[in-house]
């Protein structure tokens, strides 16, 4: 790789950088961010403006390419992890000699950041509390938000297969044994039964603490795997996501069906909202890691799918924890028979809301970019 070719592929890491250490640029590139070109140009020219009034004028041959950065790539930039790859492309620099203009321009970027990233008290550096925090309440929601194209198709994939798998089982309940050998739906059937001493368990012996392992262990097991087969160019994920969907639906058609309605849906209203939309944001975020691959536009496949990636990371990260407290929830809330039917549903209408409204309306504030 030339050092044209080298500016090209990572200038615009740069340039994000640049506005990073720069609060006030970044500011007003995501606080006055419109599709309107013109529009953004005069903002920027303003914004110059008020520079200068204050005496803080700067100098950069880059100022028209800031406009052409994508405000949801600078509200949903990771500052250590692009630190570390500009750290990356200096060292590449170094070694494959380019020209000393380049070299200095990429170690005054890592010195800035160096003194930001490692400033007490700098948001960059913040402790690992305040950045789990911050994540929750800002990046995450913002980023499913950001991806929604891609939430839609993941969920129509999952969510209509399985609302028409319980449907037709209620018209044709032989249909359950095309999903299901008979094996395992006795063995569901089993599992909530309402004279089963422990309801949603296939061994009574096992203690809660014991099926919280297992829940985990299943849950995220189902996620990354919907995730992981996106790289499949986006067909792994198409399949994973339909499969599970006509799976739980014939699950949930067949119980419903024979008159375990009130044991089976009172198990799973607890935790479905958290684990089902897991379910589909991990299908998200394969489809975009292999539409990235599949459908690269002007950026080379590696590009491409390492952009796709960070945000794809992003989104799984929060689904883990979703699955995570949906294991919680199955194996201490909705296994217990000592809580009614009523109280069970009641708490499950409020996940789904709580949940819904937790990716409509949290993080907002940040949301300008749109």
């Amino acid at each position: 790789m030339n050092q044209e070719q080298f500016i090209k592929a990572h200038e615009q890491q740069w340039l994000i950088m640049e506005v990073l250490l720069d609060p006030l640029l970044l500011e007003e590139l995501l606080n006055e961010a419109t599709p309107v070109e013109e529009h953004k140009k005069n903002r920027f020219k303003e914004w110059q403006r008020k520079r200068a009034a204050k005496k803080k004028k700067i100098r950069r041959s880059n100022q028209e390419k800031f406009l052409t950065l994508n405000p949801e790539l600078l509200s949903s930039a990771d500052f250590p992890g692009l630190y570390r790859e500009i750290c990356q492309h200096l060292s590449l620099a170094q070694s494959r000699r380019y020209s000393p203009y380049l070299i200095n321009r990429l170690s005054s970027l890592i010195d800035q950041a160096h003194q930001v990233f490692y400033k007490s008290g700098h948001t960059h550096g913040q402790s690992a509390v305040k950045s789990f925090v911050t994540f929750f309440s800002q990046t995450f929601p913002q980023t499913v938000r950001n991806e929604s194209k891609w939430v839609w198709l993941s969920s129509a994939v999952f969510y209509l297969p399985l609302i028409i798998m319980i449907v037709l089982i209620q018209y044709w309940p032989e249909f359950v044994y095309s999903i299901m050998s008979p094996d395992t739906v006795a063995s569901m059937e089993a599992m909530y039964d309402p004279q089963a001493e422990h309801i949603g368990r296939e061994r009574g012996s096992d203690s809660d603490s014991k099926m919280f392992g297992f829940y985990i262990f299943n849950n995220t097991g189902i996620g990354f795997r919907t995730f992981a087969t996106g790289l499949l160019f986006g067909i792994g994920s198409l399949l994973t996501l339909l499969f599970n969907g006509l799976y739980i639906g014939a699950v949930a058609g067949h119980l419903t069906q024979i008159g375990y309605s009130s044991t089976f849906w009172s198990f799973v209203s607890g935790h479905s909202a958290m684990e089902l939309t897991a379910i589909a944001l991990s299908g998200a975020a394969g489809l975009k890691l292999g539409f990235s691959l599949f459908i690269p536009g002007r950026k080379s496949r590696y590009q491409s799918v390492l952009d796709a990636a960070k945000v794809s990371v992003k989104i799984m990260a929060g689904a883990a924890i979703m699955f995570f407290i949906a294991a919680f929830i199955e194996a201490f809330w909705s296994s217990s028979q000592s809580i009614s039917a009523n109280i069970k549903y009641i708490i499950g209408i409020g996940m789904w809301i709580m949940v819904l409204s937790y990716f409509i309306f949290v993080g907002h504030k940040l949301d300008k970019m749109e």
